[in-house]
């Protein structure tokens, strides 16, 4: 990732870099990326820990490469440590942001889990599932919102939006695999039609 940015982070910062992860574990309902809005306001425009580049770079990569989604957490906290100075702050800045996000949400989550399995048949069990689903919802769209409007995204952009709106109807209306819809938006990418 480029843009490096020289930062100073003494152990009050770590401790607090490490805190807000913690609290943003608790509220990352439906991942990590549900929480992307807060990050970046935390990381970016609050502390100036990493520019915008910088960070929608993180969840670029993370969201292209196999594995989980949670993995931009890691690259934040890479580039973090990596503006700071040096690979061991950014290996530094892996173990605290990654702890911090996996820990309380995999702990409550473990509970809950066990905890919803053993009392499934009660009314508000099935009625808390039910209720979630609007507030992943809403924590996806922000996020989207986000990403948009930090790579300079407007209505004059407006075949891309109505590309998305396209895939977004046929992957909910129809049974076609989400690979063949990339692949064709790669190709569009590719001949500089989008």
């Amino acid at each position: 990732m480029t843009g490096a940015l020289p930062i100073v982070l003494d152990a009050r910062d770590w401790v607090s870099l490490f805190a807000h992860y913690l609290l943003l574990s608790l509220m990352s309902i439906g991942g990590a990326i549900s929480t992307t809005a807060e990050m970046h306001r935390y990381l970016v425009e609050q502390h100036h820990w990493l520019t915008p580049v910088q960070f929608n770079a993180a969840i670029a990569i993370a969201q292209a490469a196999p594995g989980p989604n949670v993995l931009f957490v890691a690259l934040m906290g890479w580039q973090v440590g990596l503006n700071a100075g040096s690979t061991l702050a950014a290996f530094g800045g892996v173990a605290v942001t990654m702890t911090g996000i996996l820990l309380p949400s995999t702990t409550i989550t473990y509970l809950a889990a066990q905890w919803g399995h053993r009392n499934r048949h009660l009314l508000g069990v099935r009625t808390f599932k039910q209720g979630m689903a609007p507030i992943v919802i809403a924590l996806l769209l922000s996020t989207g919102w986000i990403l948009a409007a930090s790579n300079g995204a407007s209505m004059a952009n407006w075949p891309l939006w109505l590309l998305s709106a396209a895939s977004g109807v046929i992957i909910w209306r129809t049974r076609l695999h989400l690979l063949w819809l990339l692949a064709a938006g790669a190709l569009l990418g590719w001949f500089g039609l989008v």
